[in-house]
């Protein structure tokens, strides 16, 4: 990042540090994140606005408040690994790899995991891990994950994902409930999951399949 790229950044972290506080690690994180470089050429002007932006194949980019809320929801300390279910952009993926050793990535559309690919590799992310396929499935692979992020909205966690997140493990995600979404999380004792609503949102629904 040049300097006055840095500067943009940095302004945003306390943009959204006015309106939702943030500890200092999701602050820099956010701050370290090159907004910029996810958001598609034809948006760069409102990159640094606190608002969602679209980003093709009917998908969105989140607001970067929204991002920094989910991230700070997740209670990244002490944490490892995550697995976050619709990459998108890459953006919340991007913030991630500043507060976790290993973030592994699902997208179902083949276009939009590419592209992400791209900016991971010119921003010289090395510790984001990509996969394209359905995110309901989770990475068996890689399982088990301390936290489990999902960028789009579900009417229930997969018994899948609960599987393949730790003992203690946390899940952060928008669940749709009686016509409303809310940002839920889920603590894993034993096999169980217990919840907290924490605020109403609006993400793109989580879709079955994958789309080349």
């Amino acid at each position: 990042m040049n300097h006055i790229t840095a500067l943009k950044n940095s302004r945003l972290a306390n943009e959204i540090d006015k309106q939702f506080t943030l500890s200092p690690e999701v602050k820099t994180a956010i701050s370290e994140t090159n907004r910029e470089a996810f958001v598609p050429a034809g948006f760069r002007n409102n990159a640094y606005k606190l608002e969602a932006l679209p980003i093709g194949g009917a998908q969105w980019i989140s607001s970067p408040l929204t991002v920094a809320k989910m991230t700070e929801y997740l209670q990244c300390e002490d944490a490892d690994r995550v697995l976050e279910i619709g990459c998108g952009s890459g953006y919340q993926a991007a913030v991630l790899s500043n507060l976790f050793r290993g973030v592994f990535t699902i997208e179902r559309i083949d276009s939009l995991m590419i592209e992400a690919k791209k900016r991971f590799r010119f921003e010289g992310i090395s510790n984001v891990h990509t996969r394209t396929d359905d995110g309901q499935n989770g990475w068996i692979q890689y399982a088990p994950y301390d936290r489990i992020l999902f960028s789009a909205s579900a009417k229930e966690i997969p018994q899948k994902l609960i599987d393949q997140l730790a003992p203690r493990g946390i899940i952060v995600a928008p669940m749709e409930k009686n016509g409303r979404q809310v940002i839920t999380r889920f603590v894993k004792i034993g096999d169980e999951l217990f919840e907290d609503e924490l605020e109403d949102c609006e993400f793109v629904p989580v879709l079955d399949g994958v789309q080349k």
